[in-house]
């Protein structure tokens, strides 16, 4: 099929380079002239394990072109996909201001019967709200789908070639056809696919989001209890991951959650359930958790130095940046809660992590010396904070570990490190919720 994905953001280009490698003529649109420019040499703007040979390959091939010329896009397409940010406003509704300047734009450059996709996240609602804004400058024939996206950052390729679910939110049957012809390579082994009214779709976005974070939450705000109450949140964890009626996953104590989805998403959930005069006190409950849950390991490590004149001086070492492996979003990342306390408190960070350097470099400059390897950012360190466990920080050589540091300080902010194997060599260990 010929497809326009317009925006060549995180959802934009990992869903234009899927459908491109299936065979489908894909063109990637974004206003940003030299962002598109990038493109065509190869240049991604995001980490994304495997996007980069998924997207060259497909460039290669010529069916996942670049462009700034959105009408033309649009004007050649069967299925026009919005994928634009739905950043949060300061009221914490979703900025649909992208959203509906594309819906405008798409109207005039209709070329005949066309599908138009909603990927991006986006309140109840919305789908109405873009088809009355293209109907307003055009007379041909069109549907607008709900489809919203389930990718994992730091997954996101497996999750889109081989999803749990494709939600396509619409009553016009022609629409659903059409969308199920493109999405039946990838739900080929098992139909997946699932029908639905456009306002279901939207909110089974939001409630998805909504329930992994409340489960996070849980988890945290249960292993403050356990520190206090001499208990260890790890078996604690194990016995409720054994209950299959609540299952294993999304169960681990740990920094809190961050990136571009949830902190975003709960807020424009519970902003639309305020307009509805609702109350959704289990979501609210779940974010107040979360920002204190940021706050915990800086807390921890201000006790630790409270008898040696307190953080200000000391060397702390940070491993991991980015709000989960995999990536090097830094958006509402845990590491920049605790960095900014520790720089507040006159201490000397230096931090690593794999990928996200460059955006952690533009975001704090000379204040954060970054190191070009975990045993480079120990050296010297009065302790060591583990904030993001990507997989070469989970098993480190503790006794070089041992030998580089200043002093032999462990916080464990992801629970990944075996206590009693730590404090075996000389550290002092810090998790969260253990014992």
């Amino acid at each position: 099929m010929r497809l326009a994905m317009i925006g060549t953001g995180y959802v934009g280009l990992v869903a234009g380079a899927g459908f491109a490698d299936f065979g489908n003529d894909v063109i990637c649109v974004d206003s940003d002239e030299l962002k598109v420019a990038r493109l065509e040499r190869g240049e991604l703007p995001i980490y994304e394990p495997g996007l980069d040979v998924l997207v060259a390959r497909s460039h290669k091939r010529g069916n996942l072109r670049f462009s700034s010329n959105l009408a033309e896009a649009v004007e050649q397409a069967e299925v026009v996909f919005i994928a634009v940010g739905t950043p949060a406003s300061s009221s914490g509704a979703a900025d649909l201001s992208a959203v509906m300047a594309v819906a405008d734009a798409i109207g005039p450059a209709l070329g005949g019967y066309t599908v138009v996709v909603n990927k991006s996240t986006v309140p109840v609602g919305t789908a109405e709200r873009v088809r009355s804004r293209i109907a307003a400058h055009t007379r041909q024939p069109f549907a607008v789908v709900a489809n919203p996206e389930f990718l994992k950052e730091g997954d996101a390729i497996n999750d889109f070639m081989k999803p749990n679910r494709v939600i396509l939110g619409s009553d016009d049957e022609r629409a659903r056809e059409i969308l199920r012809q493109l999405y039946a390579p990838f739900t080929r082994t098992n139909d997946r696919l699932q029908c639905m009214d456009p306002a279901s779709a939207e909110l089974a976005k939001y409630a998805n989001n909504a329930m992994l974070a409340v489960r996070i939450s849980f988890m945290n705000e249960l292993a403050l209890l356990a520190e206090k109450l001499g208990a260890d949140i790890e078996q604690v964890r194990l016995a409720l991951g054994a209950d299959p009626r609540i299952g294993a996953k999304f169960l681990y104590a740990g920094a809190g959650y961050g990136g571009s989805c949830f902190p975003k998403d709960l807020k424009a959930l519970l902003h639309t359930a305020e307009l509805q005069e609702s109350s959704l006190e289990l979501v609210a409950a779940a974010e107040r958790v979360n920002e204190r849950q940021k706050q915990v390991l800086g807390e921890k490590i201000a006790r630790h130095f409270e008898a040696t004149g307190g953080v200000a001086g000391k060397a702390i070492a940070v491993w991991g940046l980015a709000f989960k492996p995999g990536t090097d979003d830094l958006r509402e990342a845990p590491a920049t809660v605790l960095i900014a306390a520790l720089l507040a408190a006159g201490a000397k960070v230096m931090a690593h992590d794999p990928v996200a350097g460059d955006n952690a470099r533009a975001l704090w400059g000379e204040r954060v010396t970054l190191a070009p390897s975990m045993y480079h950012a120990a050296e010297g360190a009065d302790a060591l904070v583990l904030v993001t466990e990507w997989h070469e920080l989970r098993r480190p050589d503790f006794v070089r570990l041992r030998a580089l540091m200043r002093a032999p300080v462990l916080f464990d902010g992801r629970n990944v490190w075996d206590a009693a194997e730590v404090r075996s060599l000389g550290f002092t260990y810090h998790g969260i919720g253990r014992r």
